[in-house]
């Protein structure tokens, strides 16, 4: 897998990971760099780190927007919705 370096030093880091490690937005992450000049990532609150030798799994968690899918309570109708958007309420 492939990012890139944004010019602030910003990176994106890949769904499988994200989703393997559990890392949801406003997580804390450790970097290390092993002996072999190898990038270490790891969730701050984990306990190990993922060995780069080992094949990465999908997570079995459940993705979070699939989480919330049908959860809202409010029974909103389109026009009554684009109104509220528009402050015409």
């Amino acid at each position: 897998m492939h990012s890139t370096l944004s010019k602030k030093g910003h990176v994106t880091i890949p769904k499988l990971i994200r989703d393997v490690l559990g890392l949801q937005p406003g997580c804390k992450i450790k970097f290390a760099i092993n002996e072999a000049s190898e990038l270490i990532l790891q969730k701050a609150n984990s306990v190990s780190a993922i060995s780069p030798n080992k094949t990465a799994i999908q997570s079995s968690h459940e993705d979070r927007f699939e989480q919330a899918r049908g959860r809202a309570d409010v029974q909103w109708r389109t026009q009554n919705l684009m109104r509220l958007l528009r402050g015409e309420y």
